[in-house]
């Protein structure tokens, strides 16, 4: 029998893949824990229309991403933080500081995990700093720190 999983199953693959199951596993396993449908045309047909709706999701969420990337490489967050001697900082800037500047100065909400900083921001400068929008898309950002003005 044929049947198009509804979710993943260990033995038998991902969800959405139509497999070749005996009649018994489907009928006593696959169809009352709700882990499979049976390949009828018209479950074919709603599978088919669910991957193309998917598809254009996935594709529109990349489209916007990379428009989101051509903005972030073409502008420079200010993070303004108290400094000691030396331009030396009280602690570091972090990817949640940025993040707050990003949203407060040019409106552009990121999450604070999509900030790749490698090492610890410790000095006054200017910095780059990868940003991962989408598994494909990913920008540089320029942060420039500066000390708050007394």
């Amino acid at each position: 029998m044929k049947v198009i999983l509804t979710m993943d199953v260990k033995s038998l693959g991902n969800k959405g893949k139509v497999c070749e199951v005996s009649d018994g596993y489907a009928r006593n396993f696959l169809f009352p824990k709700g882990l499979a449908l049976e390949a009828t045309p018209g479950n074919m047909h709603d599978l088919a229309s669910k991957k193309a709706n998917e598809d254009r999701k996935k594709a529109k969420e990349k489209e916007e991403a990379q428009s989101l990337a051509a903005k972030l490489s073409s502008i420079t967050v200010e993070v303004h933080t108290k400094t000691g001697e030396g331009g030396r900082l009280f602690g570091s800037v972090t990817n949640k500081e940025i993040a707050e500047a990003l949203k407060s100065k040019h409106g552009i909400e990121i999450d604070k995990r999509k900030l790749d900083v490698k090492e610890p921001i410790k000095a006054l400068g200017t910095y780059t700093i990868q940003t991962k929008l989408h598994p494909e898309v990913s920008a540089q950002l320029q942060v420039q720190v500066k000390a708050i003005e007394c």
